[in-house]
């Protein structure tokens, strides 16, 4: 009897053990869904702090506030600012730059035109917010600003259509519009501009766009060097002194470099409406077959008024 009894208990005892793995497992699985939960809102914690680090440095140093309002207040920059150039992405595939940064027809041009055409794909530089949507008729066409928080503002000028609105964040390379020949503009070019708090820089100082890279991991700004720094960037990465049209504009090299006395000596000719190649040889005691080398266009080509051409 008493053995029965004994038999019994540890029946019932190996049962009651053997059971407890599974009821383990069962409030694992019970718990699971809310670890899942958990993880998913721990992810977007971290996303989020993540996300607040990096818009306070560095790019708060230089702006001190966030305003949809203006395009570009220039503020008064450090003596230098470190330009982390990581993880970019050329905001368009072509290489071919047709004006340089600098000084041009009496004005400054404050960033670099890269021929695309009418429905190209333009994408964002950097990570970083959008702050203007906009349409400048007589300046910038549709247009948008970015900020990143490198530090840097990239503008991107006459397109066609914008796909971002104000305040998005976007990714390095999201597509952010589609080239165009809106606004001050006689071709379809992308135009190109590198700010930092307001102040335009060379964006050859930055982008190789014929190597399609940055040209190197950093760069920073140098306020002592920064006017030799631009015209050797301008030198190596510009047009190389051949204006390859696309933009109806012909550029100055930036005041300081080795060619700007060669480019004064250039004479050019604006087209007016009506004029033909032979009107504008002859106006100018020169041949067609002089202008047409010199521009690089065929005799049969059709002159759009404001269009520039050189003429010696």
């Amino acid at each position: 009897m008493v053995f029965k009894q004994l038999k019994k208990l540890s029946l019932i005892a190996i049962a009651t053990l053997a059971s407890l793995p599974m009821a383990g497992q069962d409030l694992l699985a019970s718990q699971a869904p809310i670890d899942r939960k958990m993880k998913a809102v721990d992810s977007l914690m971290m996303q989020q702090l993540i996300m607040n680090e990096v818009w306070e440095a560095p790019a708060a140093d230089l702006y001190s506030e966030w305003s949809n309002d203006y395009t570009h207040v220039p503020a008064n920059l450090p003596d230098s600012f470190r330009i982390d150039l990581r993880d970019f992405c050329m905001p368009t595939t072509s290489r071919v730059i047709t004006s340089n940064f600098g000084a041009r027809w009496g004005r400054q041009h404050k960033g670099l035109d890269i021929k695309v055409y009418i429905g190209d794909t333009i994408r964002a530089a950097f990570s970083g917010k959008v702050r203007i949507v906009r349409y400048e008729p007589r300046g910038y066409g549709k247009y948008v600003v970015i900020r990143h928080p490198n530090g840097l503002e990239t503008y991107y000028g006459h397109m066609s259509k914008q796909l971002v609105s104000e305040n998005q964040e976007v990714r390095a390379g999201d597509v952010i519009g589609l080239g165009g020949n809106t606004g001050r503009s006689t071709g379809s070019h992308l135009h190109f501009e590198t700010r930092l708090g307001g102040v335009a820089l060379n964006p050859a100082l930055m982008f190789d766009f014929r190597n399609q890279d940055v040209v190197a991991d950093e760069w920073t700004f140098h306020r002592s060097t920064y006017n030799r720094e631009s015209s050797q960037a301008t030198r190596l990465r510009g047009t190389g002194g051949i204006y390859r049209g696309g933009d109806g504009l012909n550029y100055a090299e930036v005041p300081g470099s080795d060619r700007q006395q060669a480019s004064a000596n250039v004479r050019y000719h604006k087209v007016k409406r009506g004029e033909t190649l032979s009107a504008i040889a002859r106006k100018h005691h020169t041949s067609v077959k002089a202008l047409c080398s010199l521009n690089r266009i065929k005799k049969n080509v059709k002159l759009r008024p404001g269009q520039i051409l050189k003429y010696n």
